[in-house]
This record gives C-alpha cells, sequence and structure tokens, in this order.
C-alpha cells in the first residue's frame, strides 16, 4: 500500500463480466497417446459448431465419418479417460476407455433427454504416416460428442420454438390458434439466431411431433448460400427461404412467420419484432410483426394481468388483483364458490376467469360455477368414492381450450379424468400410458396450450414430476378420446416432489427435496433440464405452489406463513396468514 502520495480518481467499469470461450489447439507433433487423447476431449469443449480442430486428432478415414451432431452425451464431471490394456507393439495401436456418471443425452434434433446410469466408450489410437514422421491419431471413438455439464451449460442455450396444436382450430376458422413450446438447445457463442430459425423450420422434436404441426411445408428451409440471419436497424428480420416454401397462401405464410417471431422473442440475445418472408428469387412473400400476430395467435400473455386465487379461511374463493400491493385485503368473488355454498379445499379457475372449479372440504366432489352472483352451485361433476379425505380428488386444472382436468385418487379405482368445456355431461376417462402397476397420479397441471400436462405420480412412497403429451382422437360416436403418452421425469434429481405449477411455455416451478436433503423450490423446464441463474429464495414448509404465464407478476405460495407471494426482486410477503390453496387461472 502506498504511504504517501494525493488521491486520483479511478473510472469503474460497470460493464459484466465476459462470458469464458474456449478454443481448441491441434495435436502437438509426436503427442502421446494420451496427449492426443486428452487434447481431443478437449477440442470437444470448444466453441467452433464445425469440431475442425476436434477432428485435428483424428485419423482421415474416422474425421470423414464422424458425426458429432449425432448425439452428444452430458456427463456430471466430464469424461475420464484411462489406458484399456498396456501394448508392446505400436502397430496394434492404443485403446483407452471412457468414463462417466450420464445427467442427459442431447439427439441430432437438439432436444434434451435427463439420462442416468455409468456411461462407457472407447477410443482406439493407431500409428498415421505424415510429413513429419509417424503420429498417433484416434482412429475409432464412440458416436457424437461427449461433454461435463458444465461445458454443455457453458456452450449451449435453451431455446422456445413454437408450433401449432394439431387440433386448436380448423386452417381457415377465424378463432386464434394456440402455440405450443418445443424446447432445443443451441450454440450461444456461434450464431444462436440462424440456428434457431432453422431448428424451427427442421420442424418439432419427435416427442411433441404428434401433438403438433407447422405451418411450413416438407423440405422448407433457408435459401441455399444463406448461412446467416440478422435484424436490420429497425429490428426487423429478412427470411430468404427455399423454393419448397414458396407454395403457401397468405394466411399460411403469416403463421410461418407468427412460428418464428415468437421462437425468436424467446431467444434472450435477439431484438427481432418484425419477420419478413422471401422467396428464394427474392421476392416478397410476408410480413408480420408482435401486435400483428395477435390477430391470429392465441398470445402468451393476457392483456389483463391475471388476478390470484385462494381460499379464505372458511373454504370460500377470493382474489387480488396481481399487480396490487401485498396489504390489500383480498375480495370476495361473485357467485356460489365466493359466498361459501360449498365449503372447498382446492380450487381452479378457468383461463377466462369467468368460472372457477372447486373440490370440496372431503375431497369427494367436484362443482363448477360461474363468477355471476345470482348464479347457482348445481350439482357436483363427478364424485370420488375414496374411505380417506386424504385421498379424493385431487386439485383440478384448466387447460387453454376451456376443458377442465383432475385425477381421482382413489385408491380403488385411481383415475384422471377430463371435463370438455368444463361440463359434467362431457366426461372422459385418460388413458395414461407408461404408468407403472400401483402407480398413482396426485396432483394435475395443464398447460395453457393443452398439449401437455404436468403429473405427481406416486410410486413406492416417492412423488416424482412427469411431462406428459396429451392426445386427441376422434372416438367411434363423433366425440374426442383423450390419452397421454410418454410421460417422462421433469426433475430427475429430486426424490420427492410436492407441489408443481406452469411458469411459461416450458417453464415449471417444483418444490421439492433431493436424497438427504432440506425442502426446496426450483425452476426446470418441461424436458428436464434446469435453467441456469434463476435461484429462488427459500421458504418453510411449502405444500402448494402457483406461478402465472406472466413471468410479470410473483409466485404464490402457501406455506407455514399462509398464503405468499415473491414479486420480482423482492423477498417473500404475506398476503393471508389463514388462507389455503393459491392458484392463477389455468
Amino acid at each position: 500500500m502506498p504511504d504517501k502520495g494525493g488521491l486520483e480518481s479511478v473510472e469503474a467499469s460497470q460493464r459484466p463480466d465476459s462470458q469464458v470461450r474456449v478454443f481448441a489447439l491441434p495435436p502437438r507433433d509426436g503427442a502421446s497417446p494420451t496427449s492426443v487423447v486428452e487434447g481431443f476431449l478437449e477440442a470437444l469443449t470448444s466453441d467452433d459448431p464445425s469440431y475442425a480442430m476436434a477432428r485435428k486428432y483424428l485419423t482421415p478415414k474416422a474425421a470423414k465419418e464422424w458425426r458429432p451432431g449425432q448425439e452428444t452425451v452430458v456427463l456430471a464431471d466430464g469424461p475420464s479417460a484411462r489406458p484399456a490394456s498396456q501394448q508392446d507393439g505400436g502397430d496394434e495401436g492404443q485403446s483407452f476407455k471412457l468414463s462417466g456418471q450420464r445427467v442427459a443425452t442431447v439427439d441430432r434434433q437438439q432436444a434434451y433427454q435427463p439420462d442416468s446410469g455409468q456411461y462407457e466408450g472407447n477410443l482406439h489410437l493407431s500409428l498415421v504416416k505424415t510429413a513429419k514422421g509417424d503420429q498417433w491419431r484416434i482412429d475409432d471413438l464412440p458416436t457424437g460428442v461427449v461433454l461435463g455439464e458444465s461445458d454443455f451449460q457453458r456452450i449451449y442455450q435453451s431455446v422456445n420454438k413454437y408450433y401449432y396444436a394439431v387440433d386448436s382450430v380448423p386452417d381457415d376458422a377465424a378463432a386464434r390458434k394456440q402455440l405450443v413450446a418445443d424446447p432445443v438447445f443451441v450454440r450461444q457463442w456461434t450464431d444462436p439466431l440462424t440456428e434457431t430459425v432453422k431448428e424451427v423450420l427442421a420442424g418439432p422434436t419427435r416427442w411433441l411431433n404428434p401433438a403438433v404441426r407447422t405451418a411450413f411445408p416438407t423440405g422448407a428451409g433457408l435459401k441455399k448460400g444463406v448461412e446467416s440471419l440478422a435484424p436490420d436497424d429497425a429490428n426487423k428480420l429478412t427470411v430468404p427461404l427455399n423454393t419448397q416454401a414458396e407454395t403457401v397462401t397468405p394466411t399460411k405464410c403469416k403463421e410461418m412467420a407468427a412460428q418464428l417471431l415468437y421462437s425468436l422473442r424467446d431467444l434472450s440475445s435477439s431484438s427481432v419484432s418484425e419477420v419478413e418472408l422471401k422467396r428464394a428469387d427474392g421476392r416478397f412473400m410476408c410480413a408480420l410483426n408482435e401486435s400483428e400476430a395477435d390477430a391470429f395467435v392465441a398470445p402468451r400473455r393476457s392483456p389483463v394481468l391475471d388476478n390470484q386465487y385462494f381460499l379464505d379461511a372458511k373454504g370460500r374463493l377470493v382474489r387480488m388483483a396481481g399487480n396490487s400491493s401485498s396489504d390489500r385485503e383480498p375480495a370476495q368473488v361473485p357467485g356460489p364458490l365466493g359466498e361459501g355454498v360449498q365449503s372447498l379445499r382446492a380450487v381452479a379457475v378457468s383461463r377466462d376467469q369467468e368460472r372457477g372449479a372447486g373440490v370440496s372440504r372431503d375431497g369427494r366432489a367436484l362443482y363448477v360455477a360461474s363468477f355471476v352472483s345470482s348464479a347457482s352451485l348445481g350439482d357436483a361433476l363427478v364424485r370420488s368414492h375414496a374411505a380417506s379425505e386424504k385421498d379424493g380428488l385431487s386439485t383440478p386444472s384448466w387447460d387453454g381450450r376451456g376443458d377442465l382436468w383432475v385425477a381421482d385418487r382413489d385408491p380403488k379405482h385411481p383415475r384422471l379424468l377430463v371435463f370438455e368445456q368444463g361440463l359434467g355431461d362431457h366426461l372422459r376417462e385418460v388413458t395414461t400410458e407408461g404408468l407403472a402397476d400401483g402407480a398413482r397420479i396426485e396432483a394435475v397441471k395443464m398447460s395453457a396450450d393443452g398439449a401437455r400436462i404436468a403429473l405427481l405420480v406416486k410410486e413406492k412412497g416417492t412423488t416424482s414430476l412427469r411431462i406428459g403429451r396429451v392426445e386427441r382422437d376422434a372416438d367411434r360416436d363423433g366425440g374426442v378420446e383423450f390419452s397421454v403418452a410418454d410421460l417422462r421425469v421433469a426433475a430427475p434429481e429430486m426424490e420427492d416432489v410436492t407441489a408443481v405449477s406452469w411458469a411459461g411455455g416450458s417453464r415449471l416451478v417444483v418444490v421439492g427435496r433431493e436424497a438427504g436433503e432440506l425442502q426446496q423450490m426450483r425452476y426446470v423446464q418441461s424436458d428436464g433440464s434446469t435453467p441456469t441463474g434463476q435461484a429462488l429464495p427459500g421458504l418453510t414448509r411449502v405444500s402448494e405452489i402457483a406461478a402465472s404465464e406472466d413471468d410479470r407478476l410473483p409466485l404464490l405460495a402457501h406455506s407455514d406463513d399462509g398464503i405468499v407471494r415473491l414479486p420480482q426482486g423482492s423477498a417473500w410477503q404475506s398476503v393471508l396468514k389463514d388462507g389455503t390453496a393459491p392458484v392463477y387461472p389455468g
């Protein structure tokens, strides 16, 4: 430290820390087999999407045949390499074993799938004659790429690409169409905007494909020779398409533009506010900005901020405006659910906020009523025959199509039910594929698009979060047959999940605990990945959680402190000490 001299002002930089980027190095001349293997694995962590430097560690034949985009295996701590055996003759080559703990697999469609278990792979090296003498090179290697989890999170980012629910409305209908989020991973330090456009054009992932459609014709893609896209100074992105994309109607063209526009809005580095599509010869096809997209696409955010709903100490439905202060008293909801005609223990509010569905205090009856003062409660839509009150009906959930979903947890007859348009005479029992014998659905949360469902499934004493694809098929009577297919685990690291709520197009907020750990709250993606940099402050003994599709609205929770909420950039605030069952519309 200086002990004399004057003071000088210093300009403190407020720029954020730059992101670490990795650039691969070529193999050294005369490198040992171990150095070649280590250099190759290091080259896989570079930001080069073509893996040009990594291919230098391979023999010419292996470099030509290697397909790094086929699969990416994500390991907890990266691959560990060790010699498979000690060999005497160099002519016979050298073998190495790769190992590690699996976390996930990303397929060629860039779709993330949680995975577990031990990974094992093999590398084989041989001597190759070069101008600088014989050099060790890899001549046999696993399919795709193997990365550590930290490197994967540094290189890739999750983006939502959007497709239309297959049966939302007919193509020629005037009603707005539902867009469904399909999360994939793109490289964040090369050209994520162009990669996102390419992913949208490539079509939906295999898991979501049966429930959605794309407006782009088969074979549609970027014009040949177009390698990079960028918006102009007015934030308009011009996308030149190939000839396969030209034979579409003006309405279909607008749908294509909307898919791109909404997908790019979810890309954090994108500022695109308008998309213009052009033919391969440069002629104009159509253009669409954000306000025009609302003409036929159901908006993801309500123009009116959602109310927050919960039950008071007497089991009556009350509400507060989503942007009101926490010290404001909640108001009783008009109609029988708010008047206390039937005491409730669980509730769901339709997405248009005109009706509510409530489960009776004993958990055995489900009612639907209008939010009109003169409305009557009417008969129960369904009754559970569960002997115990802790079983019975789950908290109901509305999708964006107006259908009401609920699980009957009667141990003797567990089932998943849906009421089309919330009507009792339109009851359907839903087939749920992939549930093991003895497994029971404990909770149901529908996505706004109605194409995906979040289920808490209890099996062998633990409760896990599963995401299923909702399929609707015509039955023999001209009605709709519902089924839930391809259940997949969305929070694999949690041993026991307590509560869940959708918090966006593909994001959910989950309350649960890992093995041997305390209860925690976190965001997860519907594909099972975990968003980075979205930590939530702790809360004691949370039994229920609610989030809005609009991320500007606070989280709601039921804890030891009653109903509390978490506004953006703030701490948890008390709302109603004796309240229960917090929900947003849905």
